[in-house]
């Protein structure tokens, strides 16, 4: 079952054009790493499928619904629903700064799922169990690490109960001991086969996590495959500068 559907999708900035005619689809499942230098267009892709950029031209389908077809957008009710079918990771973890860890997570269930705070909190004590962050509900994120913050907004956003959940450089604002704590927490959801889409620069993650790897550039993919296929033995001379140029 494809969970997303993405066709002939087109965003531009002003007579910048970031995104020409992107299709690719993603199984229920399956775990999809997209590299590429900086400009390509791979943090707007994300945007564009979550709803946080409006898209030009194409169609965007989310686990059966359509959120935009050739272009047009589903009506606000509808589009709501779709949009809660996905979350999305920053790579500068977006926390609110006023609101401890436990209240991080329960806040968008009860505002927007509508769930009773007893149920909430439930919710929120099971994933910081799972995250390794009991101790700290009552903390506030300026007390964390940025390991611990960036935990807790996949707690967050595992909290919705999303469908299919995005990264967008994860660990790109981290150290590489606090890397390795969101690697590990990353893999482990791909052991549950939570459908993800995750935009990194860390090679051999991608190669051991993803199912399939993108490479981006220029507002198109250049080239697709297994993970380690497409990083070990890659076909297309841009994507073989690239990787050159990030592994040496």
């Amino acid at each position: 079952m494809e969970v997303i559907s993405v066709a002939g999708l087109s965003k531009a900035f002003g007579k910048l054009r970031v995104l020409r005619q992107v299709s690719f689809s993603v199984a229920q499942g399956e775990v999809v790493a997209i590299i590429g230098p900086s400009g390509s267009g791979k943090s707007t892709l994300l945007r564009s499928i979550t709803h946080l950029e409006q898209i030009d031209q194409g169609s965007i389908t989310l686990a059966g619904e359509p959120m935009v077809r050739d272009g047009v957008y589903a009506p606000a009710a509808v589009l709501r629903r779709v949009c809660l079918k996905v979350g999305l990771v920053f790579q500068n973890f977006n926390l609110f700064p006023h609101l401890s860890v436990l209240k991080n997570i329960t806040e968008a269930q009860v505002r927007v799922l509508r769930r009773s705070k007893p149920v909430a909190e439930a919710r929120a004590w099971s994933l910081l169990e799972k995250m390794g962050l009991t101790e700290k509900a009552g903390a506030y994120p300026c007390a964390l690490s940025g390991g611990q913050q960036q935990r807790v907004s996949i707690a967050r956003a595992l909290a919705l109960d999303p469908e299919v959940l995005f990264f967008d450089e994860p660990t790109s604002a981290l150290d590489p001991e606090l890397t390795a704590e969101i690697l590990r927490v990353i893999r482990a959801l791909a052991a549950e086969k939570m459908t993800m889409v995750i935009v990194t620069h860390e090679m051999a993650f991608a190669r051991d996590v993803a199912d399939r790897v993108i490479f981006m550039d220029g507002g198109v993919f250049i080239e697709e495959g297994p993970a380690a296929q497409l990083i070990d033995h890659p076909q297309e001379e841009r994507t073989k500068a690239f990787l050159k140029r990030i592994t040496g």
